[in-house]
């Protein structure tokens, strides 16, 4: 996206190069990457970061609203609703498509949003190792807003931990240790001291909660949420009723708080106006369907790691939707193939992070990832036997 970084970038590419950065990468630790690393990062200049931080701002300018609580008061799912939620989540994640306009013009798209954490931790490793292994200007960097790993990490441990000691926080997991994202449990473990906690290792007393270390019970005064609770309904039947308790009254803080995976979410996107949001409408809002339907996407609003999307959307699909108030139909946006590499040009998600420190009026901006596909979506599916594609982050040029 900076065509002099990325011309010299490609012409010093050596594999050997790519090979010790993937074994550093690993180093840490061993056999916890369980997705494909691209060969490159990507790279952003000053105009296209405030065009990215022009949309996520705005997003917030909706989330903060008074009105926020009663807009998307419908969003969480009766069955999977908890207790106790605070009054804003911690995190914000806010995915975009680089696209092309009408115009030939880059701009970014946003394709989803979610009040829930990503690879914090782990993104913090993968920008030390990549520096160790390939040149980055110094006048990039991975974090926004001035952050450095010092300050990034910092903060960090000051929104999950709440004051409270490491060892009474927990990261809460199902089957952590299966994750495909499990590096990043391990790095925050490292960069904030907290446990990763297994759903099916909770000990419940009254509204209590323990997990056992070295045959002690420990109590859990927060929990660092990683559950996605569709994920949850698609877990045995064992683990499903062990996760009801969570449902429960519990003597507990969450960072975030379960609730807000839903309210901030597809949910929230008819409520965005703004040029780098794709027009967005609940399924059972729309009068008059569009005629070019096959510009448009449709969503189901609960849905586990993207299914149930209609990329090709037709007039079957609309009437085959059974429950149209559980679905959305967003205009479809054109990814840009604008990373160059040896064969064909990648795509690009950018996921912009967004930390909500207690008592702040507002989240702030703080670092990213990003991930280059070469197929019709972005994901592992998409991009079997594919390279430079797989997980990345992306450096900004500093204002």
């Amino acid at each position: 996206m900076v065509p002099q970084l990325r011309k010299k970038f490609n012409e010093g590419f050596r594999p050997e190069t790519y090979a010790a950065y993937l074994a550093e990468l690993n180093s840490k630790h061993p056999g916890a990457i369980d997705f494909r690393v691209a060969e490159t990062p990507v790279f952003v200049d000053k105009q296209f970061t405030a065009k990215l931080l022009s949309a996520c701002e705005s997003i917030v300018d909706v989330i903060t609203q008074y009105n926020f609580p009663t807009l998307s008061s419908h969003a969480i799912p009766k069955d999977v609703y908890v207790p106790n939620e605070n009054a804003h989540t911690h995190f914000i994640a806010f995915d975009f498509g680089v696209c092309e306009n009408e115009l030939g013009e880059l701009e970014p798209q946003l394709i989803e949003m979610q009040g829930f954490p990503t690879l914090f931790a782990y993104q913090v490793w993968q920008d030390e190792v990549t520096r160790n292994h390939f040149e980055i200007p110094d006048n990039y960097s991975t974090y926004l807003n001035g952050y450095t790993a010092e300050t990034y990490c910092r903060l960090l441990q000051e929104v999950i931990l709440g004051g409270h000691a490491p060892e009474n926080v927990v990261l809460l997991e199902i089957l952590p240790h299966q994750q495909k994202t499990r590096i990043d449990f391990y790095c925050t473990t490292d960069y904030t001291g907290i446990p990763v906690v297994c759903l099916t290792e909770l000990i419940q007393e009254g509204k209590k909660l323990f997990y056992e270390k070295e045959g002690k019970r420990i109590p859990i005064n927060r929990i660092y949420n990683r559950i996605i609770f569709d994920d949850l309904q698609q877990q045995s039947a064992e683990i499903r009723e062990k996760g009801k308790l969570l449902l429960t009254e519990l003597d507990v803080e969450w960072v975030p708080h379960p609730n807000w995976f839903y309210r901030i979410s597809k949910y929230t996107l008819p409520f965005i106006d703004h040029p780098y949001v794709p027009k967005t409408w609940f399924l059972n809002a729309i009068r008059q369907m569009p005629a070019d339907l096959e510009n448009y996407v449709l969503k189901p609003l609960f849905s586990f790691a993207g299914q149930g999307v209609v990329i090709d959307v037709t007039p079957e699909d609309i009437t085959n939707v059974k429950d149209p108030e559980n679905w959305i139909l967003q205009r479809k946006v054109k990814y840009a193939d604008v990373i160059e590499t040896p064969d064909i040009p990648a795509k690009v998600e950018l996921r912009i992070f967004y930390f909500w420190k207690e008592g702040e009026a507002r989240p702030v901006a703080t670092n990213n990832l990003a991930r280059l596909s070469k197929g019709k979506m972005i994901g592992v599916r998409y991009n079997k036997d594919k390279e430079w594609v797989g997980g990345s982050l992306a450096y900004f040029e500093k204002p």
